[in-house]
């Protein structure tokens, strides 16, 4: 069996397999749209987490666990006469050759385009293509189609990004990291008034405005936050290893070990 080599429609027969409702899985038979989505994106950041560890052979089986969720999808569709596997093809398709006329001349697929466009030309481009496709939708406003789903840190990027195509936003890296500071007194206030809401409310415009910050300085929050708490992780490791081989206790450490440790791993880790 280990020999045989599937394709695309052995994979959409597989899953039609798994949804019959006389032989198929039990569990695959119980799912609809909405049981499913928590799948869709742990496995999405399964296959983030391979990408960050450069394990390849992982990447190929979670992206191939990432199609899976794509043809659950379409076979729920298809069972309720919604849409196909190929209407998601051929929307994709369309949607690829539509927002890049830079290379597809004519809306063709073979069409080739003999000027190069600049990566800034593109951006614009994509940006005007896309916010002609919201007003056909009925979605004119600049903010329209940001997915409330979205994590907070890619969304407040994502929403800012937009109302930065404007031009409401700071002038520059200077005026946003006063703006941090300003965010940071208020919450300072909120703490002192030992107002709860207020704290949460001044919390929440504290990480906006570092998200902000993140994107004037050319980073993306999301991977940002990951890399330092990667980061973390890895010394408070170390430390628990070294608290463990001196034959301490960790919990029982007093904060004098605790800041010995932290020097220790960041010479040892070098981050």
């Amino acid at each position: 069996m280990d020999n045989l080599h599937y394709s695309l429609s052995d994979l959409l027969r597989v899953m039609q397999r798994l949804r019959d409702p006389e032989t198929g899985c039990p569990w695959d038979i119980r799912q609809d749209f909405h049981s499913i989505v928590s799948s869709t994106l742990e496995e999405c950041y399964e296959l983030a987490q391979a990408i960050a560890d450069q394990d390849f052979d992982h990447i190929a089986e979670e992206l191939g666990d990432v199609l899976f969720q794509i043809v659950f999808y379409a076979e729920l569709a298809r069972e309720k006469n919604l849409f196909s596997f190929d209407d998601i093809v051929q929307t994709l398709v369309q949607k690829l050759i539509r927002r890049h006329p830079h290379v597809f001349a004519q809306g063709e697929i073979e069409g080739i385009v003999c000027s190069r466009s600049s990566v800034e030309e593109v951006k614009s481009n994509w940006e005007r293509i896309k916010q002609l496709e919201r007003e056909r939708k009925n979605q004119p406003g600049i903010l329209a189609d940001v997915p409330r789903a979205l994590p907070a840190l890619p969304r407040a990027q994502k929403i800012q990004k937009r109302a930065a195509q404007v031009n409401f936003d700071w002038v520059d890296t200077h005026a946003v990291l006063d703006k941090v500071q300003e965010e940071l007194n208020e919450l300072r206030e909120a703490i002192s008034s030992e107002n709860t809401e207020a704290i949460n409310d001044e919390m929440g415009d504290v990480f906006f405005s570092c998200v902000n910050l993140a994107r004037h300085l050319g980073l993306d929050a999301e991977e940002t936050l990951r890399h330092s708490t990667g980061k973390f992780e890895r010394r408070f490791q170390n430390m628990e290893r070294r608290a463990g081989g001196e034959g301490s206790a960790f919990s029982s450490l007093t904060d004098k070990q605790f800041d010995r440790l932290w020097r220790l791993a960041k010479d040892d880790l070098g981050d």
